[in-house]
This record gives C-alpha cells, sequence and structure tokens, in this order.
C-alpha cells in the first residue's frame, strides 16, 4: 500500500461525533440531547447503553489529540455537540460548552492538525424536538443562529466547515423507521420528506452565514451513499434500483447542484410531499466548497412491488463486517466516478470509511485487526485510482479515531483505529491503527 502515492497537499485524517465519543452528558451545563432521551428509552439500544460517559473524551481531549498525532494525521473531523451551545436550543447561550471546543481547536492547530467541524451529527437539543424537531420548518432559523454562534467564536481559526452529516439517516432512520433518535415511526414518507426538507434549508440558509463569519473557509456537507446495483437483468430488479437510487442518493444530490428535487420521486412521492415554498430551492443550492462522502457498502436491490418503497437489499455473496455491511470497495470507485461526472463537486473528501469487526485485546495490549486492513487497503486504493481518472478528491478520513458508543448497537460494535477498554478509558493502537499511520507517513 505504501507504494501507492498520493498527491502532494492530499489531507489524511480520522473522525468521531460528538455524542459517540464525548460522554459528560451532564456536566458544565450541557442540555439534554434526542440521543440522551432516547438512549435512556428501554429497548432502544443494545444492552441499554447510552453515550453518557461513552470515551470520556471531554475529559480526555488532549490525550486523544496525541493518538492523533500518533496516526501522523493532519486532519481531524469532530462535531459539535448543540446541547452544549444552546442547552435549550436556542437563546442562553453556555459559554462553558463553547470554551470547550474553542480550547479543542487550540490544541489542535498547536498540534499541527487541522480542525474539520461538523456542526450537526445528529445531537438535536431535546426541547427543540419537543417543538416537533425537523418537521417544523421554522428549526431552520433555530440551526442558522446556532451555526452563526459557533461560526463567530471559531471562524478565525476552523477553515473547513461541514453543515450536517448523513441528513438521509437523520430523516428516514429519526422521522419513519424509528431506529435512531427521535425514535418516530410512520407509514408514509411523510415526516422524513419534511424532515429532509428543513435540514436542507437550514443548511443552505446557514452557507451564507459560515461564509460571512470565516471568510477563507470551505464549507461543505456530508451525505452518506450506497451506490445501488440491481440483484438480475430483469427489468422490474432495474426500475427498483433507479428507485432506490433516488430514495437514497439522487433525493440528497440534485437539490444541492440541480436546484429541484428528482422528478421520477416526485412524482412517486407526489401525496407526501413537504410544502416547498417559493426560493427553497435557490435556498438550498447555495454553492459548496466541497462534498463530505461517507461510503461503507453497495446496495444490491431486487423488486418487492411496495408502493412506496418498491425495492430491497439482497445480501449477495462476500465479506461483510460485524453491521452486516458488505465489504465492496469497487463501489467507492465507482461512486467517486458517478459524483464527478454527474454533479462535478469542485473537491470531495471521504469523510467516513471504515468496517466494524470483532476486535479481540490480547494479554500484552494489541489488537490483530488484519481484516480491517485489508479493508483500508482495498478502499485507499481505489480512491487512488479514482484520483488518477481525474475526480478531485482531495482527503481521506478512515472512521473512526476509537471505538465508540455505535448509536442502536451500543458498545457492541467497534470501528476504531485504537481500541478502547471501556471500564479502564484505557486506549490501545490496533495493528490497522499502525497500518494508516505508516500509510500517512509514507505520503
Amino acid at each position: 500500500m505504501t507504494v501507492l502515492k498520493f498527491p502532494q497537499g492530499f489531507t489524511w485524517g480520522t473522525a468521531t461525533a460528538s455524542y459517540q465519543i464525548e460522554g459528560a452528558a451532564q456536566e458544565d451545563g450541557r442540555g439534554v440531547s434526542i440521543w440522551d432521551t432516547f438512549a435512556h428509552t428501554p429497548s432502544k439500544i443494545v444492552n441499554g447503553d447510552s453515550g453518557d460517559v461513552a470515551c470520556n473524551h471531554y475529559h480526555l481531549t488532549k490525550q486523544d489529540i496525541q493518538l492523533m498525532k500518533a496516526l501522523n494525521v493532519n486532519a481531524y473531523r469532530f462535531s459539535i455537540a448543540w446541547p452544549r451551545i444552546f442547552p435549550q436550543g436556542r437563546g442562553v447561550l453556555n459559554e462553558v460548552g463553547l470554551d470547550f471546543y474553542s480550547r479543542l481547536v487550540d490544541d489542535l492547530l498547536e498540534a499541527g492538525i487541522t480542525p474539520y467541524v461538523t456542526l450537526y451529527h445528529w445531537d438535536l437539543p431535546q426541547s427543540l424536538q419537543d417543538e416537533g424537531g425537523w418537521l417544523r420548518r421554522g428549526i431552520a432559523d433555530d440551526f442558522v443562529a446556532y451555526a452563526d454562534t459557533v461560526s463567530q467564536a471559531l471562524g478565525d481559526r476552523v477553515k473547513h466547515w461541514i453543515t450536517f452529516n448523513e441528513p438521509w439517516c437523520i430523516a428516514w432512520l429519526g422521522y419513519m423507521i424509528g431506529v435512531h433518535a427521535p425514535g418516530l415511526t410512520s407509514d408514509t414518507p411523510r415526516q422524513a420528506l419534511a424532515a429532509t426538507h428543513h435540514l436542507y434549508l437550514a443548511h443552505g440558509m446557514s452557507v451564507p452565514v459560515l461564509r460571512r463569519n470565516s471568510p477563507d473557509a470551505q464549507v461543505g456537507i456530508t451525505l452518506n451513499f450506497s451506490p445501488a446495483e440491481p440483484a438480475t437483468t430483469k427489468p422490474d430488479d432495474q426500475e427498483a434500483t433507479i428507485t432506490y437510487d433516488g430514495w437514497y442518493n439522487r433525493w440528497y444530490l440534485d437539490p444541492l447542484y440541480r436546484k429541484e428535487y428528482p422528478a421520477d420521486m416526485l412524482a412517486l412521492y407526489h401525496a407526501y410531499l413537504p410544502d416547498i415554498q417559493p426560493g427553497d430551492m435557490e435556498t438550498i443550492a447555495a454553492p459548496l466548497d466541497f462534498l463530505g462522502v461517507n461510503y461503507y457498502s453497495r446496495a444490491v436491490i431486487k423488486a418487492t412491488g411496495e408502493p412506496m418503497l418498491p425495492f430491497q437489499q439482497t445480501h449477495p455473496e462476500g465479506e461483510y463486517t460485524e453491521m452486516d455491511w458488505e465489504v465492496y470497495p469497487l463501489g467507492l470507485y465507482n461512486l467517486l466516478k458517478r459524483l464527478h461526472s454527474d454533479y462535478n463537486p469542485p473537491a470531495i473528501y471521504i469523510t467516513e470509511n471504515g468496517a466494524a469487526f470483532k476486535d479481540v485485546l490480547t494479554p500484552d495490549g494489541k489488537v490483530h485487526d488484519e481484516r480491517r486492513i485489508v479493508y483500508f487497503e482495498g478502499h485507499l486504493e481505489k480512491v487512488q485510482h479514482a484520483i488518477n481518472d481525474g475526480v478531485p478528491v482531495k482527503g481521506y478520513f478512515a472512521w473512526s479515531l476509537m471505538d465508540n458508543f455505535e448509536w442502536a448497537e451500543g458498545y457492541t460494535k467497534r470501528f476504531g483505529l485504537y481500541y478502547v477498554d471501556y471500564e479502564t478509558q484505557k486506549r490501545y493502537l490496533k495493528d490497522s491503527g499502525a497500518y494508516y499511520a505508516s500509510v500517512v507517513a509514507a505520503n
């Protein structure tokens, strides 16, 4: 792998999210988030786990920055917890919470690590959810006020801003399927579509605010992608694959780059569309400096004939991670080529890519996670191939810096380059972490 050369100035990073690592859930004025509420609702999280303590990163930031330095990375993508800044979602500012992130930024810069800040990685203040959350159009104004406050405080030093992480997950897993906070379910896509539209309004409205407060900064958004392929050559499966792609990928790309939702999906969803007001699509399509790409696996689709979601994923032969996601590096190459040809973002960052495997800590403090090394090797090879083919991939962030709270899976799934003993909060470098450090050093 180390003979593969990436371009000069390529960004090498790792990534985390606030609720997954910080802990200190009730300290220093932090308000309650929807994930606090959801995690403390019986039977929602495996083993009844929560992010109350997580990796205690709130108290161990300096130590964790040293872990990053040992990986040789020059960038770190982290998210800000909205309830730490505005405990009630708006109104009274919690200066202590803002100071925490300001110190984190300073410490990163001192260590030679560039901060990439995600403003929203799912932990909405519960008080805003009590008013309707992302189903309420006015939440876009609340988000803009939050983004304004954070970027005024950090914009002199933070030069890479990501508005939202994975709007698809927020809308569909949170407001229709119900497996993520706030855990709402519905028989129709009405709530998920409304949540998406309001997320996108908040995104588009905040872009000029971020630019104003941090004039020389790069601004983008991170989407999760699942490139879709038909399970067979049957016309039904091929048609279902196009619909899946519309549901999962195009519904989130077309507004950003084409100022519209895809026509075939508008026709499918016509009875459940949100209130799209004049000017909304122009607002949503505020010009971006980069697109963040989260890639874990592809989707191989067959038709079901269901009216709203007329598809289901199949389980082709192959290797699967602990999340039951197929290991398929070629999907990342195909995705990058497609994004470049169909949407042409000026720059692309791989903001998440990684795998959960059954990690075993040996008595001498080692984790021999050969399968994760092979996973990274395969995917990095495809990134390099895409760059050679003209795709403007500017950086790669391995998910994740360390094992952490894996949402509905609790602490049962480990993605980290560092193994975390949750009892002692001790971190151990995995073989994959040493491998990643060697790749970065060689480039």
